[in-house]
Formats: structure tokens, C-alpha cells, sequence
């Protein structure tokens, strides 16, 4: 059973998340999800935290200890698991578009892609070693990660959102021109 939402937050409706964000490492999903979910008044979570809380260590730890392959069948589970009890709004971690079905469990959803060029990338990150992927040589494989990538978080997205130059409140604000939901917070 899910807990009761915040004071001021809607109560769960059991349609699954109002809204899920995916895109790249560093492009910003936690915060403008969470400003999201604050200008929505609904609950925000985020399936990287869920792991980090379940496994008690961080993702990075994760993949040195156990690999990546372990990482993605815990990151699968946690997000079946939001898809079905959150009903707010939803981050993904980077590469959880990479599952097909968790590709299949996100069409059923409202997806939005926010997007993100490697100049950005660098300003946002600095591509730091903290990110498992990115050690060795950060933006040749942050491009490669990209190209392996975009076109699945483009398959999954019924919005896309760039967020290049743009501060967190004016993503979250081109999100909700671009979806239905600017429509149901006016009416609220």
C-alpha cells in the first residue's frame, strides 16, 4: 500500500503517474520533476533514489560491486514497481529505456523525453567519474551513449523537451505547454 500523500498533495487515483520523465544522465529529471510535482500538487519519485534506498549504497557502488547487468535487473524492478504504485510524477534513471519491457510498460504511460546536446551535458555534469559510465573518456562515451540511446528515449516519448540553455523552471514550465497537463493545473 502506497502512502498518503503530503498535506496539499492529491490523494493516489491508481492510473499509474501523472507524468514520467526520461532522458540522459545530468539533464535535470530530479529537479524539474520535483518542481513538477510541487506545481502539480502530487508526490515526485525518483527510481534511482528507490535503489539507492533499497540496496543501501549508491548506484555507483552498485556497478563496481556487482556490475551493470545486476544494476539494470534492480533499476527494471524498481521501475515496473513505481509504473504500478505512484501516481504522481516519475524520474527514470538514464538507461532505463534500455529494458524493452520496460519500454512496453512506459506506453501506457505519458512519457517525456527531455533532451540535452554534449556541450550541455559538460556545463551540467562536467562529466564526472561519480557517473559509472562516464570514467574513462566522458564525452566520447557520453556520445556514444547518446547515439545508442536517443532514439529509444524518442520511441518512448509522447513529448519531447529540450532543455539546453534553459533554467529548470522554464523546462518544467515547457513541459507543461507541452502535455495536457498545463490544461488540468489551469483547471484546478
Amino acid at each position: 500500500m502506497s502512502p498518503a500523500p503530503p498535506a496539499g498533495q492529491e490523494a493516489p487515483t491508481g492510473a499509474g503517474p501523472r507524468l514520467v520523465l526520461v532522458g540522459p544522465m545530468g539533464v535535470g529529471k530530479s529537479t524539474v520533476g520535483a518542481l513538477l510535482a510541487a506545481r502539480l500538487g502530487v508526490a515526485y519519485r525518483d527510481t534511482d533514489d528507490d535503489i539507492v534506498a533499497a540496496e543501501g549504497r549508491p548506484i555507483s557502488e552498485i556497478f563496481v560491486d556487482d556490475g551493470e547487468e545486476h544494476f539494470r535487473a534492480l533499476e527494471k524492478a524498481a521501475v515496473a514497481a513505481a509504473l504500478a504504485e505512484h501516481d504522481g510524477v516519475l524520474a527514470l534513471g538514464g538507461g532505463a529505456i534500455l529494458d524493452a519491457g520496460t519500454r512496453a510498460l512506459l506506453a501506457a504511460h505519458p512519457v517525456v523525453y527531455l533532451s540535452m546536446d554534449v556541450d550541455e551535458a559538460v556545463r551540467r555534469t562536467g562529466l564526472n567519474v561519480a557517473r559509472p559510465l562516464l570514467t574513462v573518456n566522458p564525452r566520447k562515451q557520453w556520445r556514444e551513449l547518446m547515439e545508442a540511446r536517443r532514439h529509444l528515449y524518442t520511441e518512448v516519448a509522447r513529448v519531447v523537451v529540450a532543455t539546453d540553455g534553459r533554467t529548470p523552471e522554464e523546462v518544467a514550465e515547457a513541459v507543461l505547454d507541452a502535455t495536457e497537463l498545463r490544461k488540468n493545473e489551469d483547471e484546478a
